[in-house]
């Protein structure tokens, strides 16, 4: 990786600063080649002893000194943010945008005409490097940038490249989906607690099963149902819970509610 490249995050909230955090974990960069903005001035102090690198109310500097532009800011203010910098974008920056529902011709015709683009779509376990996170490109982009994109990524869990057309589809299956996750976590944590184990213990049992679930498809490379079925004896207990989870809906309604999801965010889309 080339560490003489210089990252500039505007914005650096919860977001941007796991992804930073990443950055400086992994050794993908070091804290001499990050700089971030902040739109709170009483925030600079406090964001930067958190980060460990230098925050600044500047967002012009960022433009003018850094390589990689990421917008680590919400939709909403792209207009107030970018109007006023965006003429200071260099051809050879590249620019990514961490924001749904901000297509990249969006930004092509507001704000960065002939640029070097990119959309990233992370989720919130990047904060533990457990992230998953897509990348989008436009035609300015060259195959290395690309690379050296992903890896910035990778800095802090897995990261895929993907046409633009699949965004929504990304938001649906990973960028909301730990929420959903979650619920399952509380939900099965509520039912041994209904069976006696302390609150603290029901959680870790759960979150761990479902964090090893997790791994044994990506490290395996079987298939969830192949997974599924190694763990469901004849007549035994996990096939009774399977059976049951069949009869009240479980899979109908992860797959209605994740559409349901999609189809926000595609009518989100700038």
């Amino acid at each position: 990786m080339n560490k003489t490249l210089t990252y500039g995050f505007i914005g650096c909230g919860n977001m941007g600063g796991a992804i930073i955090k990443g950055m400086l974990q992994s050794d993908f960069a070091t804290k001499e080649h990050i700089l971030a903005s902040t739109s709170l001035p009483e925030h600079i102090d406090m964001r930067s002893q958190a980060l460990g690198i230098p925050v600044i109310c500047d967002n012009e500097r960022i433009m003018n000194t850094a390589d990689v532009i990421i917008l680590a800011i919400k939709p909403y203010q792209f207009e107030s943010v970018l109007r006023p910098i965006c003429r200071l974008a260099r051809p050879e920056q590249l620019i990514i945008s961490l924001a749904a529902g901000v297509s990249i011709s969006y930004m092509e015709t507001e704000f960065f005409p002939n640029h070097k683009l990119l959309r990233a779509m992370p989720n919130t376990p990047v904060q533990v490097l457990e992230g998953m996170t897509s990348l989008s490109a436009n035609a300015h982009v060259t195959t290395e940038e690309l690379t050296t994109s992903k890896a910035l990524f990778e800095s802090c869990g897995k990261c895929e490249i993907v046409p633009e057309s699949l965004i929504e589809t990304v938001i649906g299956v990973s960028g909301s989906s730990p929420a959903y996750i979650y619920m399952v976590i509380e939900a099965m944590a509520d039912a041994a607690v209904s069976d006696g184990m302390p609150r603290a213990k029901a959680y870790t049992f759960a979150a761990q099963a479902v964090l090893g679930a997790a791994k044994m498809v990506l490290e395996t490379g079987l298939h969830p149902g192949q997974l599924k079925d190694n763990v469901c004896s004849p007549g035994g207990t996990t096939i009774a819970a399977v059976a049951k989870l069949e009869e009240t809906g479980l899979r109908n309604s992860i797959i209605s509610s994740q559409k349901f999801c999609v189809q926000r965010a595609k009518d989100m889309l700038e």
